[in-house]
């Protein structure tokens, strides 16, 4: 339990992505699935529970002793964080206000960041598409590790340490991998952000921002929820990668564990995702699946043959060269 893991790259493959192939096959096969797309009426009411929920968390929690305020960031607040970022997941494929209110979803998904407490929506979104139009892609697709990573948190211990630090490398890992420019959007978003920060702060003193940081930092590292950053695209079978979930935390999920289905059909709503699996089961049946995010993250932690490298790389003619 205390060896290095076995791989020294990553694995390389010289194929297309399989979901755009899967998309055709599964459309010419069951063409009713395209009614699955479209707006959620219902997006916008639960995220805007789930926001005012936190707000008046951060009026419970203004008296707490440290000690509860952050048991309660990793207990509570931090799931319904988490949460939220799997919504704005949702929303950056539009699903809230559909593609003709491309700039309502942007707008909406910086109201959805606010208790996050870290400025996130808009620079997701940017860099989100490329995880779907190029999954996998070398110098495009931010969500696989560097090389650095992978060679750093090679053992038990210090695999523990990358899980615990997830959030760190997700937003640093654009600026090394595939760096963009800022944009009005992220400007505004982290505007918005700051604004609410110290609102709060003005409102309720410091440590309901403290449980609103603490608890996004400390529930998208090390908990049972992020087991979804490693279950849905490392390696667990040779050649596969893509995996989904079908347990009980896709309920405060927005089903983001329905992962193959949401990369077949990115333009469906998660609270369909369900429906994708039962109106074409042939698709999606038989293939490997998790059925514990929380298992999926000891075996990442104890088996020597896989860590950060367990990911499947191709290259695109766009991307850039070492």
């Amino acid at each position: 339990m205390g060896n290095t893991v076995t791989r020294d790259d990553f694995e390389w493959v010289y194929t297309e992505q399989p979901h755009c192939s899967r998309r055709k096959q599964i459309l010419a096969k069951h063409p009713e699935i395209k009614s699955l797309m479209g707006p959620d009426p219902q997006l916008k009411w639960v995220v805007t529970a789930m926001v005012l929920t936190q707000v008046l968390c951060c009026f419970l929690v203004r008296d707490l002793s440290w000690k509860w305020l952050i048991f309660w960031a990793y207990m509570f607040g931090g799931c319904i964080n988490h949460s939220l970022t799997l919504a704005i997941h949702d929303i950056s494929h539009n699903v809230a206000f559909g593609n003709k209110d491309a700039m309502c979803n942007r707008l909406f998904g910086i109201f959805a960041n606010l208790p996050i407490g870290v400025p996130y929506s808009i620079s997701f979104k940017k860099y989100h598409v490329d995880h779907h139009r190029y999954l996998g892609g070398h110098g495009l697709d931010v969500d696989v590790p560097t090389h650095l990573e992978a060679r750093l948190f090679s053992s038990p211990a210090r695999k523990i340490l990358w899980l615990f630090l997830q959030p760190l490398f997700y937003a640093l890992r654009p600026l090394v991998v595939n760096p963009k420019p800022v944009g009005r959007l992220e400007l505004l978003n982290l505007m918005v952000q700051l604004a609410f920060n110290a609102f709060i702060v003005y409102l309720w003193g410091l440590k309901p921002l403290v449980y609103l940081i603490a608890g996004s930092l400390l529930c998208m590292g090390l908990h049972p929820i992020s087991g979804h950053f490693i279950a849905e695209h490392y390696m667990y079978l040779s050649g596969i990668e893509t995996y989904s979930y079908y347990g009980p935390l896709n309920y405060i999920t927005f089903n983001v564990g329905y992962h193959m289905e949401h990369h077949d059909f990115p333009s469906i709503p998660g609270s369909r995702l369900p429906q994708v699996k039962q109106m074409a089961p042939e698709f999606y049946d038989d293939l490997p699946q998790h059925d514990s995010w929380t298992r999926v993250l000891w075996d990442f932690v104890f088996c020597d043959s896989l860590g950060p490298y367990s990911r499947i790389k191709r290259t695109f003619p766009l991307a850039k060269q070492d």
